[in-house]
């Protein structure tokens, strides 16, 4: 494999726009197409994440208080596990796909190929701040083009790494990185880009879309919302417990295919609370405020927020708050209405409540009256409870005894529908995205 080495010179302050148009510049010569080019970027930015771990593990435990065990697992090791299989494969996906070709048309031939799309902006979030702006890069490179990074402001520890050390291992002409707050994201997406991959809320998702919009270029939108867990009666309440808790805490509950509520039927929600607090206990300890593995708040605009929502229903474990440490504890209600603030949007935080309801025809109706989530968790023993949640419900995702990790199964689509997102990526549907594919049909003169 042969790596391209990147430029010697010193990472650029140009402008947004004259950034865009160096890249296109690099871009339109041809530069990023050839597959030893790709292969050598990932393979950059593979010994970048293995050559500075221990950088990345500080950005982010200075960001989030993440420890450098989770952070590895989740963000790092994450992304190189996503990395290593695009190269594993990275050949075999570019390759021309044969169509057929009706018998009237006969003789002609007919493929499919995957073009690079061009310059592709990559806005990344605040909550796994690395994972989420370096997986789409990968897919971003191994498609052939050109790409520009902006990480989250709110990840500042993480967006500084970011800055200084891509220009040291990748392409300088053909990745940039932007760091910055709203300005500086208002004006990258005043310029003319070939796609658009976004990861946050819905709010910004669409001002992203409507600046898209302004040049027809084609988005991506990883949003969020609230995702359901049904439990049914008669399942082990102890293994279920001890995966949500799992699902939910992590991270301080700022991931967004966390279980957002639980759903519990018939007469389940009293025994799983229980459970839960058990298992919050065994996870976290008597004082998760200091567990090493336990994450803190991005920032106190989001602590109050989740602090506002500790009142709704009644507190089975946690609740416990500091601001000035930006700590809440692992927290699980039980009787909240449906109707409370806790449940109008998404948390995004360590806040896990539980809403009894009779039957699996009124968690269906529940789930079905609001937005399509990016995930749908459902802990059950029958075969037809998971058919009719396939066939009755639309969400992102769909996993039976598991929450979260089928967003680390590279061959699964990441993505959502709906107010949740639209598109995909992760293994070849990242390949999906950030390539054309362009019918050839070849009908000989003679």
């Amino acid at each position: 494999m042969t790596a391209t080495v990147p430029s010697t010179r010193a990472a650029s302050p140009d402008t947004p726009a004259a950034v865009v148009a160096r890249l296109r510049a690099t871009f339109a010569t041809g530069r990023t197409k050839p597959l030893a080019w790709r292969l050598g970027q990932l393979e950059a930015l593979r010994r970048l994440l293995t050559e500075q771990t221990e950088t990345l593990q500080q950005a982010l435990l200075a960001d989030l208080g993440k420890n450098p065990t989770e952070a590895f697992r989740a963000e790092i090791g994450f992304t190189l596990n996503e990395l290593d299989h695009t190269v594993a494969h990275l050949d075999e996906w570019l390759q021309p796909k044969p169509a057929a070709v009706p018998d009237p048309f006969l003789p002609a031939r007919a493929r499919v190929v995957r073009d690079p799309l061009g310059v592709v902006l990559i806005i990344a979030p605040w909550n796994y701040p690395a994972q989420l702006a370096l997986a789409p890069l990968v897919g971003a490179l191994a498609a052939g083009n050109a790409a520009v990074l902006k990480p989250s402001e709110l990840a500042p520890a993480t967006s500084a790494a970011l800055a200084r050390l891509l220009p040291q291992y990748l392409d300088q002409d053909a990745v940039a990185v932007i760091e910055g707050a709203v300005p500086e994201t208002t004006a990258l997406l005043e310029q003319r880009f070939d796609h658009i991959f976004y990861t946050g809320n819905g709010t910004v998702g669409r001002i992203v879309m409507a600046a898209a919009a302004k040049h027809l270029t084609p988005v991506t939108l990883e949003l969020g919302g609230k995702s359901p867990v049904v439990v049914e009666p008669g399942v082990d309440l102890a293994v279920t417990a001890q995966r949500i808790v799992r699902g939910k805490f992590a991270n301080a509950g700022q991931t967004c295919v966390a279980p957002d509520y639980i759903l519990a039927i018939g007469d389940t929600a009293p025994e799983l609370g229980t459970q839960l607090a058990a298992a919050v206990h065994e996870a976290f300890g008597d004082d998760p405020a200091g567990n090493p593995g336990y994450g803190k708040i991005v920032n106190e605009r989001h602590f109050d927020r989740l602090a506002a929502l500790l009142g709704d229903g009644r507190t089975v474990t946690g609740g416990g708050h500091d601001r000035a440490a930006r700590h809440i504890d692992p927290t699980v209600l039980v009787e909240v209405s449906p109707d409370s603030p806790v449940m109008r949007e998404e948390i995004f935080g360590p806040i896990l409540p539980i809403i009894t309801v009779p039957d699996l025809d009124a968690a269906i109706a529940f789930i079905n009256d609001r937005d399509k989530p990016l995930a749908l968790y459902a802990f059950t023993d029958s075969e037809d409870t998971k058919r009719r949640l396939t066939d009755e419900t639309s969400s992102g995702a769909l996993t039976f005894g598991l929450p979260v990790l089928h967003l680390a199964m590279p061959d699964l689509p990441f993505g959502g529908v709906g107010e949740s997102g639209m598109g995909r990526y992760h293994g070849e549907y990242s390949i999906d995205t950030f390539t054309h594919a362009k019918a050839i049909l070849d009908k000989p003169l003679s």
